[in-house]
């Protein structure tokens, strides 16, 4: 059963010719997004910056959207998202940024309109949590970071 949700956008004064979020095949999963800067940026290597989009959203309560990096640029470039998934809250109503990291070996550079990264839209369970003085025991216990093996 494929779900559907409305979600608004708003693009922002003085970014008319900035591409709106959008898929780049029939069956991807994320909305690509696009560097509304207003120059050329260069990343040098081992810098971030917060890359704005020039637009906003609003969410019906239940989704969320995160942010994530393009399997290209962190391929080719190391570029990435430093907080991935970044997570966009159905309350928030301001720009969508995006976080990027240059993990590579050369300065990168930002244009106008080039794409930086991709949204996902993801749904949010009603959760509660619950305060008890003991949790139930399974095989794997607390072990973690590696207990599995290498």
């Amino acid at each position: 059963m494929n779900l559907s949700y409305l979600v608004q956008i708003n693009r922002l004064p003085g970014n008319e010719d900035i591409e709106l979020p959008k898929k780049m095949s029939e069956l991807a999963s994320g909305f690509d997004l696009y560097a509304a800067v207003e120059k050329e940026m260069v990343m040098e290597p081992g810098t971030r910056i917060l890359v704005p989009t020039g637009f906003a959203i609003a969410m019906p309560a239940g989704l969320e959207a995160q942010i994530r990096p393009r399997s290209g640029l962190a391929y080719k470039h190391g570029i990435t998202c430093l907080n991935t998934p970044g997570t966009i809250d159905a309350d928030y109503r301001g720009e969508i940024k995006v976080l990027l990291i240059n993990l590579g070996d050369e300065p990168f550079t930002i244009t106008r309109n080039e794409r930086i990264a991709q949204m996902v839209f993801q749904e949010v369970p009603e959760v509660e949590l619950e305060q008890v003085d003991k949790l139930s025991d399974t095989v794997r216990g607390a072990g973690g970071f590696g207990h599995t093996g290498k």
